[in-house]
């Protein structure tokens, strides 16, 4: 079949829709058969535009008895029943909540509608209580247990980050609604809670102690995302149109799919997964492009960076965390790491076993350079329009070999700064530096230094390495000796294109560049 006819299911959220209306679904139900037999509670955190709302949505056509949606699929060939529960399903998404009667709002809502069906005796009571009688009638009237289903439970919260008042009062009563669940625990056939973080202590889960969190086993990795053996057996149409627009070899196109959207790792011993929305953006369109970054700015992450004033080049190079950190998020604790993972920012690339330590990283070139695109506003002068611009100019005069033009427009860089940012400290010009390199990765070989024993900084063009010293309150020719007495060439010596030293002074009253050297 011919891609352009095949329908991708970019933004469905609707399994009864995916299935009726002839899109392309990469079968994971033999996942929900397994979940869904088990009866355990459960919760499962997830980045956004990962599927969760999809995968609610096919344990809601499962519960519903809905047999037709699923023939041909692996859960057709594992039930044999098909019965009916009453599902109780509640979607937090693509909502906004600026207040608490705005949050009740969304309750009463869902609330309503279960009471046509099952009763509004208690229509006048709280929400909670509201919850409570709707399940206890759903299971008198059927005969059944019920079946709930909560999307994206953690919405709320996220909207109001900053906002302490706020977010107290949504904890307040998320918390009373979603203990509903444990006190109508008899009544219950199976529960699904899904989210982006976990709120710890005086939240929502100091209640909910019964449901078992998914999200870091290894063997529901792939749960949501697409693996590469799914990329490679259902999209075979789409491969071969992208080898044509790009005039790609199939193995030169799998690559960069690679590198561009995989790298989603959920377990420490686990297979990695592609981001299914840019994945299936870019199989669509036949266009590589940033799609799942582009989909929501995630301002409450730079918010937090700001707060726990984190050093930015950690997080960039990879950051270790504790095991106990993952599976809940304090908000005092002014540690903004665990809540960038969950939200799909940074991704386990490696573990420790004796330290029981896990190495984040970015998964992918699309996150890593989307992410320092859109942070790099929040450090300097640069606005949003003007950041691809800025970094482009800098790699093209190195690629000239105009140093000159290279440090001189770095120093306008600097002296742009508005007053406010003038006033940060020197490791705040030390992030900016750190930002400048690793944008310029996006367009040529450039590293910054991670470790001692290495240069501030090297570039490598088609004909030159340049290797960069910045002495703070120091000279430009003894930033030069630095490179010299350390050796910081010796690694490239072999390589055949020139060698180019570069030693600037940076004025620490001044904020900004000095004077600066280079030689051959």
């Amino acid at each position: 079949m011919n891609a352009a006819v095949r329908k991708l299911p970019i933004g469905i959220q609707s399994f009864e829709k995916l299935r009726k209306e002839g899109f392309l679904y990469i079968d994971k139900t033999a996942f929900v058969y397994e979940l869904a037999t088990s009866g355990v509670p459960y919760f499962l955190s997830r980045p956004r535009r990962f599927g969760k709302s999809l995968l609610l949505s096919t344990f809601e056509a499962y519960f519903q008895g809905k047999k037709d949606l699923f023939k041909g699929l692996e859960i057709e060939r594992q039930e044999t029943d098909w019965l009916e529960y009453p599902v109780l399903h509640l979607d937090l998404n693509a909502r906004k909540y600026e207040s608490v009667e705005a949050l009740v709002s969304i309750l009463n809502q869902h609330l309503e509608i279960w009471e046509t069906l099952y009763g509004d005796e208690k229509k006048d009571r709280s929400p909670e209580e509201r919850f409570l009688y709707v399940i206890t009638r759903a299971y008198e009237i059927t005969g059944r247990q019920v079946v709930v289903l909560i999307d994206e439970y953690d919405k709320p919260l996220l909207q109001v980050f900053g906002d302490e008042k706020l977010q107290t009062e949504y904890l307040k009563t998320l918390k009373a609604f979603y203990g509903v669940l444990k006190s109508a625990d008899r009544y219950l056939r199976f529960v699904f809670l899904t989210g982006v973080t976990k709120f710890a202590h005086v939240s929502v889960f100091s209640d909910l102690n019964q449901l078992t969190d998914l999200s870091m086993l290894p063997q529901y990795a792939t749960l949501c995302g697409i693996t590469h053996e799914e990329l490679r057996r259902d999209f075979k149409p789409e491969i071969a149109a992208l080898k044509e627009q790009y005039n790609l070899s199939e193995e030169d196109v799998l690559e960069q799919l690679t590198n561009l959207y995989d790298g989603y790792h959920f377990s420490e011993r686990s297979e990695g997964v592609f981001n299914p929305f840019s994945l299936l953006n870019i199989l669509s369109f036949s266009r590589f492009g940033s799609y799942w970054f582009q989909t929501g700015t995630p301002t409450f992450l730079v918010e937090l960076l700001k707060q726990s004033e984190y050093d930015l080049r950690t997080l960039i190079d990879g950051v270790e965390m504790k095991e106990s950190a993952f599976s809940e998020y304090r908000v005092a604790d002014n540690n903004p790491i665990p809540l960038i993972y969950q939200s799909g920012y940074l991704t386990i690339k490696d573990y420790d076993e004796r330290f029981h330590l896990y190495k984040l990283q970015f998964p992918n070139d699309e996150v890593k350079y989307g992410f320092l695109d859109f942070i790099t506003p929040f450090y300097t002068s640069v606005g949003d329009d003007d950041n691809g611009f800025y970094i482009g100019k800098f790699v093209r005069e190195l690629e000239s070999g105009d140093v000159d033009a290279f440090l001189t427009r770095l120093k306008a860089f600097f002296a742009d700064f508005p007053y406010e940012l003038n006033v940060k400290t020197e490791r705040h010009y030390q992030v900016v530096f750190y930002l400048v390199f690793k944008l310029m990765g996006q367009f040529c070989d450039a590293e910054v230094r991670s470790a001692r024993g290495r240069a501030d900084a090297v570039v490598k063009t088609k004909d030159c390495i340049f290797v960069f010293e910045f002495k703070l309150d120091g000279s430009a020719e003894a930033a030069l000796q630095q490179i010299d007495d350390k050796g910081y060439l010796i690694p490239y010596t072999a390589d055949g294109r020139k060698l180019l030293k570069v030693g600037v002074s940076f004025d620490a009253a001044k904020r900004n560049i000095g004077e600066w050297l280079f030689e051959y």
